[in-house]
């Protein structure tokens, strides 16, 4: 009896200790899913409803408005205004910090979808629930950034903007991982 007692302690000890380490493993792969989202190249586009995208980045002194008072109105495409595709074309520009394109119509990504300036927690939870990111799962959300156009920009911005950190392939994986371990968001 004494041996199955102590067994059933070392069992719940390790499924304990297997749960600590999923968490602190999921929190590593978010703490990598976070630093590509809160980057320019995503967090930029990703804006609330007064429709403005931002210019932020190690090229700008403070984050700020899109020049040129750029409004892309409820389409969040500029179809109201000026069309994004005025200047975004389906490819980046040939000169240092040109307009930047992607073989997408350009746009700024669905409002409920805001993450700049957003705290790590605050994005995650957004990104765990359904509800507010697209219906999707983690395997989802990681399908996206593999397959999307202006996901893979972020990688490839163009003469003198800084890709996102890491690489796509392992944007996708640090997804998944956090994703394996119970989308677990920090404190």
């Amino acid at each position: 009896m004494k041996y199955l007692l102590l067994a059933c302690a070392v069992g719940l000890a390790t499924g304990a200790n297997a749960q600590e380490t999923s968490r602190a493993a999921g929190l590593e792969h978010w703490t990598r899913v976070y630093e590509v989202l809160s980057n320019p190249r995503c967090a930029n586009c990703h804006v609330g409803a007064d429709n403005r995208p931002m210019w932020s980045g190690p090229n700008y002194r403070v984050a700020r408005v899109h020049g040129m008072n750029i409004n892309a109105g409820d389409s969040r495409k500029g179809d109201e205004h000026i069309p994004c595709m005025t200047c975004h074309g389906s490819e980046n520009g040939a000169l240092p910090h040109a307009p930047p394109g992607a073989d997408a119509e350009w746009r700024l990504a669905p409002v409920e979808f805001e993450w700049f300036g957003k705290t790590a927690r605050e994005v995650c939870e957004q990104m765990r629930d359904p509800t507010r990111n697209g219906g999707r799962s983690a395997a989802d959300l990681a399908d996206h950034v593999s397959h999307d156009a202006f996901v893979g920009w972020g990688w490839a911005p163009g003469l003198g903007r800084a890709p996102a950190p890491f690489s796509q392939s392992e944007h996708e994986q640090d997804i998944l991982g956090w994703g394996a371990a119970g989308m677990p968001c920090p404190d």
